[in-house]
This record gives C-alpha cells, sequence and structure tokens, in this order.
C-alpha cells in the first residue's frame, strides 16, 4: 500500500479522517505508523497529500488532512479483455488500474468459459477492491470505468463504435503479420483475447471494426504477462 486511500465516509471533517479494518491494520503492522507521522493520503476521486497520524490504537486511525496533489494522468486507454480464468481476474484487474489505463472492459470470447461469468470474483464488489489495491499500488486516487460485456455481437455492433471512437485500435493476435508498434501517443483501444486466443471469426470481427491484428513474438503470453508486456510497448 503505496497510498493510503480515503472515501468520502472516512471524513469526520473536511480536514480530518477516520479509519478501521483492513487499512488500519496496515498502517500499525507494515507502516509501523505511530502519532506525529505523516503518511502519503489521497482521497478517492480527488486530490492526494499527506496526513498526520493524531490517533493510533487497536480501533481506529486518525489523521489530519492536506490534500494539494492532483492525481498523475491516466493513460487513454480503452482495454478490452477477454474474461480471464477467475484465478487470475484479480491480479489482471488490479494490474491494469496501476498501469493507469482509463476503462477496462471485460468481455466475452468464444473459448471464455460460461461458468467465470458467475464467478464470486466477478462480484461488484470485489471488482472495485482490486482496483482500490490497485490504486494504491500505484499511487493513485480516480478508478478506471469498468464495463461488463457479456454478449460478444452486441457489444461489437453496440457499444465498441461508442467506446473505440478516435481512439487506434489494436488486436493482440499471436502470430499477426505486424509486430507491436511502440510508443504510441493519444487514445488507444486495445484488445487482448482469452488464454485460448481469438477464435477466427472473432478476429474478423474486430479487423472490421478497425483493429489492427499485432504480434508481440513468437511466445504465447497468459493475459498478465501480455498486458504488463503490451503496457511497457505502447506507453508512451
Amino acid at each position: 500500500m503505496n497510498l493510503l486511500l480515503l472515501t468520502s465516509e472516512d471524513l469526520i471533517a473536511p480536514d480530518r479522517a477516520r479509519l478501521t479494518g483492513r487499512r488500519l491494520e496496515h498502517v500499525r503492522e507494515v507502516h509501523r505508523a505511530a502519532v506525529g507521522q505523516s503518511l502519503r493520503v489521497g482521497l478517492l476521486g480527488g486530490l492526494q497529500g499527506t496526513g498526520q497520524v493524531t490517533r493510533l490504537d487497536s480501533e481506529a486511525l486518525e489523521v489530519h488532512l492536506s490534500l494539494d496533489t492532483p492525481p498523475p494522468p491516466k493513460l487513454p486507454w480503452t482495454l478490452i479483455l477477454a474474461l480471464p480464468r477467475p484465478k487470475v481476474l484479480n491480479r489482471v484487474i488490479a494490474s491494469a488500474t496501476s498501469l493507469g489505463v482509463a476503462r477496462i472492459v471485460l468481455a466475452n470470447a468464444w473459448r471464455v468459459e460460461k461458468a467465470y461469468w458467475k464467478s464470486p470474483r466477478m462480484a461488484p464488489d470485489n471488482l472495485l477492491h482490486q482496483r482500490i489495491l490497485g490504486l494504491e499500488q500505484a499511487r493513485d486516487t480516480v478508478l478506471p470505468e469498468l464495463f461488463l460485456a457479456r454478449l460478444f455481437r452486441p457489444f461489437m455492433e453496440e457499444e465498441l463504435p461508442r467506446l473505440a471512437q478516435d481512439s487506434r485500435c489494436l488486436l493482440a493476435h499471436p502470430g499477426a503479420p505486424a509486430p507491436c508498434p511502440r510508443a504510441l501517443e493519444g487514445p488507444l483501444t486495445l484488445a487482448i483475447g482469452p488464454e485460448g486466443g481469438w477464435i477466427p471469426a472473432e478476429v474478423e470481427s474486430l479487423a472490421a471494426a478497425g483493429f489492427e491484428p499485432v504480434d508481440l513474438g513468437p511466445r504465447i503470453l497468459r493475459t498478465e504477462t501480455a498486458l504488463a508486456s503490451l503496457a511497457g510497448r505502447l506507453a508512451p
């Protein structure tokens, strides 16, 4: 936790906050903070700065706030992810958030098992929690937008044109004839398929929608590895 992220519910005064639970335990056990010490804090959706500890015990942490720094700018990217396996979903959502992606779409695909959509990890509370963890890691305060596209074709026809408007569109696809570009400026819509890959009909649909198939090299990567590799390559 590189940023103590606050919500409006934590505020007991305009310049004071009280925290309990996970964040209290982290400050006590990991930061080993003490009264008078300053912590890096931020208000969800708002500014960041410092919080001076005024109370710290087994019941609560209280801090006096000085928030004067805007959050880091987002990457103007829309990330379309074929829904990953539940085992890796949390890591992928937290990682995408840490990387600064502005919008995440979890999409269906032929090789996405139907059971994935019913996983407890798809619960709204968990998806929010993973994005919070990503913000805490990256010292950010602004959540990425998150959309669920349970049906591939309606998403392609009804939602994708709006989401991808005025952006360059890339489709990560092993064996594509063009290598992945580097250091792109401006809005980007990036589609990453399931670990079994996009089927040919999906590749054709995305290409018809303006997506450029690009290749990352000879190795077949897992979703979270492909995401990190693409971000490192494409970020300006």
